[in-house]
């Protein structure tokens, strides 16, 4: 295949996509402000969960991404209307008459999955296809399908398709073999309207399972006990309308935090819940960056002296998986040792081949990432395998000698909001082709 063959790409939703990044790094240290973006992660279950209101939603703080685009794609399927000026989001469920999500859309994404929650919980019926996303590892549907079991809707799986309905529906106590954040998002929209006090314990405790119960209950729901491992849930037959604002992005916030200890620079980064990045900030202090609050946020500073660490990724409160990839692009920089932990997704070393290419000594056992750091590491023409894994070359680059040119930008356009734009503001040398 000729180098113009490769580098064509055809977006998930179907369209050509040629862009890339060009990034010359030399270890340039990234200096200035930076303003982080509302959380993708909490806006796409608050989306799904909008369609269950009988009167129009207003969100404010949503990020211009691709995921967001497919999920309003998504929604004006099912029959919503949709529209959009700058960060506000304004979703009008009324008009919803399809309880049925196809597969040309489905796949295009993993959070797609959430609207059976929601379709269930308003309509009592619901056909979904098989959700996509990235290939990082398994990800199973079977503790959504247990949750709604549990609740007594009967869900049928047969040619790629799950499909549920009402059925002697009350609400019931569930307890999930993993905190999965997916099944506890859509078992507390399905449960918000089943009638009856439902439990889910051994539940996901992440932020955006707080911002979730806070928006249903805005609506009208009662629930309480997000952030907690046990969240009760009373059901009610009515939702009505809300303006509600996203959290930000704490994994956007965190890439930025490795963004300024990767090039020993000084980022003052803007909107960010400092509770929300903790574990993220205790590593990066453990390895040497200089951390502190201010007014605006979090003022992280670089030291030229990093030293090595260990991470595993966990649930919340532990180390977030969605930031393993770029903890391990500032390790493969930092002097000594260190070994990564992946207990979430099996496949989530896909970074690893491409850091690699640029000189980074990273060897990989199973779940395991055995990291020797070494000064420099050299550009190189890379391709960005998923989303986070983008992110992690995006901040290699940065420090790498040279030039780098990182391919398949469109995984990052799914999660970061004008990344390249705001790198440049900050002081680096980076456009996009």
């Amino acid at each position: 295949m000729n180098l113009k063959a490769w580098r064509l790409r055809v977006y998930p939703s179907g369209g050509v996509f040629l862009s890339r990044l060009i990034i010359r790094g030399n270890m340039k240290p990234l200096k200035g402000k930076v303003k982080i973006s509302g959380s993708k992660n909490s806006t796409l279950p608050i989306m799904a969960a909008s369609i269950m209101a009988n009167e129009e939603v207003i969100l404010t703080g949503v990020p211009d991404l691709e995921d967001i685009n497919v999920m309003a794609e998504a929604l004006r399927i099912l029959g919503a209307r949709v529209q959009r000026e700058k960060d506000v989001l304004i979703i009008d469920g009324k008009s919803v008459s399809k309880c049925e999500l196809p597969e040309s859309i489905s796949r295009k994404m993993r959070a797609s999955n959430l609207v059976m929650g929601a379709l269930l919980g308003r309509f009592k019926e619901a056909k979904v296809a098989y959700p996509g996303g990235c290939a990082i590892g398994s990800r199973p549907m079977d503790l959504h399908v247990k949750g709604f079991v549990s609740l007594g809707y009967e869900i049928n799986e047969e040619a790629g398709y799950m499909e549920g309905k009402a059925n002697h529906i009350k609400g019931t106590e569930i307890l999930l073999d993993f905190p999965s954040v997916g099944a506890t998002e859509n078992i507390m929209m399905a449960a918000s309207m089943t009638p009856g006090i439902t439990i889910i314990r051994n539940a996901a405790r992440e932020p955006e399972i707080v911002d979730l119960q806070n928006f249903l209950n805005c609506m009208g729901a009662r629930i309480r006990g997000a952030g907690l491992d046990t969240i009760r849930i009373e059901g009610v037959d009515y939702l009505g309308g809300v303006q509600h604002t996203v959290i930000p992005d704490r994994i956007e916030a965190g890439t930025f935090m490795v963004a300024a200890a990767i090039t020993r620079g000084e980022i003052y980064i803007e909107n960010v819940i400092i509770e929300h990045v903790q574990p993220v900030i205790a590593k990066l202090k453990e390895m040497g960056t200089e951390i502190f609050p201010c007014s605006m946020g979090l003022r992280v500073t670089g030291n030229k002296n990093l030293r090595a660490t260990d991470i595993k990724t966990m649930p919340y409160p532990g180390f977030p998986t969605d930031m393993q990839p770029q903890i391990t692009a500032l390790l493969a920089t930092v002097k000594g040792t260190s070994v990564v932990v992946e207990t979430i997704f099996e496949n989530r070393f896909m970074h690893v081949q491409e850091l690699r290419r640029m000189g980074a000594d990273i060897k990989v056992e199973g779940r395991v990432a055995i990291i020797k750091g070494k000064k420099n590491l050299q550009g190189a023409l890379v391709q960005a395998t998923d989303l986070r894994a983008g992110a992690a070359l995006v901040l290699a680059a940065l420090a790498a000698a040279g030039e780098s040119e990182i391919e398949q930008v469109y995984h990052i356009d799914r999660g970061y909001e004008n990344l390249h734009v705001k790198l440049k503001n900050l002081g680096a040398d980076i456009e996009r082709r």
